[in-house]
């Protein structure tokens, strides 16, 4: 059964712990990330989370029902930093690639917390603030809400795909991740052209663009599609007015006077 938090005025540790701090919720938080980060996601657990607060491993319970609960909050504050001191500028296409960007970088940041939560759905303060934000930004360009739900899906699950796949890289060892990147260089670029023709015809522009992100160009990509729908519904009503206009004087089409 899951253990009931504690409300926030009842759970306040009154005393430092040994190590002279006073434990709070954002204290686990970037402890539990540190820890990701030293020692990756099966090295978080309860028991070294109050080792490395110098508290009771039961203090956990106190802020969150849980590893995953925490989880949760991890999640939730990835989303809080990439937006940190981030104000729209009023133009949706540069603030939208802003935002992307700033989720990529964060995640980033902390590679085995991306991975470990990019598939979540947290629904705390942080990330419904960022849904908020990406929707209002979606909306101010007039589009339907259908047209700009359909876009925001394809802008957050592509933001957090690119981050869980680019911090997958990351938080690997670093030999299994050095071997990876000589790949296209030891066997890609020596295939003949003979047997991979369309390998050979682009091996040096795959070494020079398969170890970077694919991210600004994917953004880029869909940004476009965005801007193509904009236009589109913006066309929309003169479209009409001018087939209204023919159907009403149908001998101007063909140059009638």
């Amino acid at each position: 059964m899951a253990k009931e938090v504690v409300p926030e005025e009842g759970r306040r540790r009154r005393r430092p712990t040994k190590q002279g701090v006073v434990v709070t919720q954002q204290l686990i938080v970037e402890t539990a990330l540190r820890m990701l980060h030293e020692h990756g996601r099966d090295g978080l657990t309860v028991r070294r989370l109050g080792i490395a607060l110098g508290a009771d491993p039961s203090t956990l319970y106190r802020y969150f029902r849980g590893i995953d609960d925490l989880t949760l909050a991890i999640a939730d504050e990835l989303i809080g930093r990439a937006l940190r001191g981030w104000r729209p500028g009023g133009e949706w296409r540069n603030d939208l690639r802003e935002v992307g960007l700033r989720i990529h970088t964060a995640y980033l940041a902390h590679p085995e917390a991306a991975v470990l939560t990019a598939s979540r759905v947290s629904g705390r303060a942080n990330e419904i603030a960022g849904d908020e934000a990406v929707l209002g930004i979606l909306r101010s360009t007039g589009l339907p809400d259908t047209d700009v739900v359909r876009i925001y899906q394809a802008f957050v699950d592509q933001a957090l795909a690119f981050a869980a796949l680019d911090a997958a890289s990351l938080a690997l060892p670093e030999a299994a991740r050095a071997a990876d990147e000589r790949v296209w260089r030891a066997t890609y670029a020596r295939l003949p052209a003979e047997t991979h023709p369309n390998i050979a015809a682009t091996a040096p522009l795959l070494v020079a663009r398969m170890n970077d992100s694919a991210y600004p160009t994917a953004l880029e990509m869909l940004l476009d599609s965005a801007a193509a729908a904009v236009r589109l519904h913006l066309a929309a009503p003169e479209v009409a007015a001018q087939t209204g206009r023919r159907r009403q004087h149908p001998g101007e089409a063909w140059g009638d006077g």
